[in-house]
């Protein structure tokens, strides 16, 4: 079985240190083979943001697989945005924009949604939807085919749609014909798993949190995503909640911060099953 540990906005620059802590000691409770990290890795994209996040990350203990996000693209320093967009990203967590994770079980594409012409929306180009394609169709079977974006690729709430990656129709539909089985994404610091119908197969849209920065939303706590999949994808055998026996459904699981501990808990379980031809 595979773990991923799906964190997004971390925000750095407005980090809470108890939060941090927590986040660290559940990844060395769940020991993840890969760490996914969405987007908006700094709140102003200054060096020292970087720094601590790549300080923060290195402590999770696992291969990571990061994007930018808006807020990792300067803001008030008009000409670095223009012309040097990536710099403060790049000095940190290296040049690839793009970055890809491959292992027996799991096939991860990162996507740039972000422009820096753009001040918080994202957009994903044709040749973008086409580069993930042709490398979702060349995935083992066995290999879940995660995509990574930044904005959300589908939202739960009206007051979200005018955050919605710019080409997600184009994306997800593409993406679903080429075997793609989740797209995972931040950016609105709202949880939550969706399945999409209507496509070639069924795609779910899995959103994280904000995990430790002081930036939630009202009503909804920091969160984090714990992915498991494999041939043994619930260690408790609950084969009720799963509906397979031979690791042919995604457990994606929402762990939430309790305040009150200072501790992150699961609080929800989606069972994903892929559609495989």
């Amino acid at each position: 079985m595979s773990v991923l540990l799906h964190i997004s906005d971390t925000h750095f620059g407005t980090e809470q240190p108890q939060v941090v802590e927590a986040v660290v000691a559940l990844a060395a409770q769940q020991r993840p083979d890969v760490i996914v990290l969405s987007g908006d890795i700094t709140q102003r994209a200054r060096p020292a943001q970087f720094r601590a996040a790549k300080a923060f990350v290195d402590r999770l203990g696992a291969p990571l697989l990061a994007i930018p996000g808006n807020h990792d693209i300067a803001l008030f320093d008009v000409w670095a945005r223009l012309t040097r967009p990536y710099a403060g990203y790049a000095a940190v967590f290296g040049s690839d924009l793009e970055p890809g994770y491959s292992s027996q079980d799991l096939l991860i594409v990162g996507v740039n949604t972000t422009r820096a012409w753009r001040h918080k929306n994202g957009e994903v180009s044709t040749a973008q939807i086409d580069r993930v394609a042709n490398l979702l169709s060349a995935a083992r079977p066995r290999q879940l085919r995660v995509v990574v974006v930044h904005q959300p690729a589908a939202v739960t709430q009206a007051g979200d749609r005018t955050n919605l990656l710019r080409g997600h129709c184009a994306a997800t539909r593409v993406w679903s014909a080429a075997g793609a089985d989740l797209v995972m994404g931040g950016h609105i610091h709202l949880p939550y798993t969706l399945a999409l119908h209507g496509l070639a197969r069924r795609l779910w849209v899995v959103q994280a949190g904000t995990a430790v920065s002081s930036r939630t939303r009202s009503g909804v706590p920091n969160s984090v995503n714990v992915l498991r999949w494999g041939d043994a994808p619930d260690a408790r055998n609950d084969q009720a909640q799963t509906g397979s026996e031979s690791g042919e459904c995604c457990l994606i699981e929402r762990w939430d911060l309790a305040h009150h501990d200072q501790v992150f808990v699961r609080t929800a379980v989606t069972s994903a099953r892929p559609e495989r031809a």
